[in-house]
């Protein structure tokens, strides 16, 4: 039976590890956002031999587990000569989750950036901007904001992922509440909590995210809509 006064009891311990999720899931999205971009900048390489690396590098960590990258970088990849070093779990745990994710949002990137008009790329040429203020004036302002919703979804599945970090003693709420059970052999109250305080905050965000969507595809359906019409303007 449920032990309601065993869950009081535990739930402000719960509670506060439900921070350290929280810290773990945004620092791993500011390494997979700025790697993502590095990624598709990288893929889009007038270099063939940068881009067909950077495309294999993508798809073999796509094609492979989270898991077995996580376990790779904590107990592998300090016994790699020469470039390997030992990390503690937290980084490692941020690093193998921002790496993995960052695959995902190069993706996202990417077709951000090519729904882009073609006539801003001829724009800034005739213009005679340079590469580096291309892409900060013109193309990422424009690339970024239609796709942030997309970004959103992956925050939140970032999020749901990061017990996975039990697997090498990271002090998450997940692993904060199964060595609580551990101590009186009571798992149900420690693994409702859990699952609750995940459902409470995964949940109002995804209904946010779609909100952010919904917002977005009725702006630039406007926004083509306005366009669309001005052209007819200059040919009639």
């Amino acid at each position: 039976m449920f032990n309601w006064s065993y869950a009081a009891e535990v739930f402000p311990t719960i509670f506060r590890a439900m921070f350290v999720t929280l810290g773990i899931t945004l620092a791993s999205f500011a390494v997979a956002l700025v790697l993502g971009l590095i990624l598709t900048l990288l893929r889009r390489s007038p270099v063939k031999i940068i881009a067909y690396l950077t495309y294999g590098f993508i798809e073999f960590v796509r094609g492979t587990p989270v898991l077995v990258q996580l376990f790779f970088v904590y107990f592998a990849w300090p016994l790699v000569p020469v470039i390997g070093f030992e990390m503690s779990a937290m980084t490692a745990g941020i690093s193998t989750l921002g790496i993995h994710y960052s695959t995902y949002l190069s993706e996202i990137y990417r077709s951000g950036i090519e729904s882009v008009d073609q006539g801003q790329w001829e724009a800034s040429r005739a213009l005679n901007f340079s590469k580096a203020k291309t892409w900060t004036k013109i193309i990422l302002p424009q690339a970024v904001p239609p796709v942030i919703p997309m970004l959103g979804n992956y925050l939140i599945v970032l999020f749901k992922e990061t017990p996975l970090l039990m697997a090498i003693s990271v002090n998450e709420m997940l692993m904060t509440a199964r060595n609580l059970g551990s101590q009186v052999f009571s798992f149900v109250e420690v693994y409702t909590i859990v699952g609750l305080l995940f459902l409470l905050l995964s949940y109002p965000s995804s209904l946010f995210v779609g909100y952010m969507e919904r917002r977005m595809n009725t702006r630039y359906m406007r926004k083509a809509k306005v366009q669309k019409m001005k052209k007819e303007d200059v040919i009639s």
